[in-house]
């Protein structure tokens, strides 16, 4: 078990911990930007809806995986 939590391994926490990100976080920015559209008075129904969590996905992903990269490498010091 120990073996996995070796500097050589730290792309593959990464990867984990890009994945366990990203569902919170696309979330939370889908959440504001219906809410940030709702302040600005426009109709969020639908496709609208649907065309917003697809930019939220997009966001989340490329947010989660350059935190999660810099994160681990820095944890496992594989950069030094």
């Amino acid at each position: 078990m120990e073996t996995i939590f070796q500097p050589q391994y730290w792309l593959l926490w990464g990867a984990a911990l890009t994945l366990l990100l990203f569902f919170p976080i696309r979330k939370i920015i889908w959440v504001m930007s219906v809410r940030r559209a709702q302040a600005k008075g426009e109709s969020i129904e639908g496709e609208a809806q649907k065309r917003l969590f697809r930019r939220a996905g997009v966001t989340a992903a490329l947010l989660s995986f350059v935190f999660a990269i810099f994160y681990t490498n820095y944890l496992f010091g594989a950069g030094s």
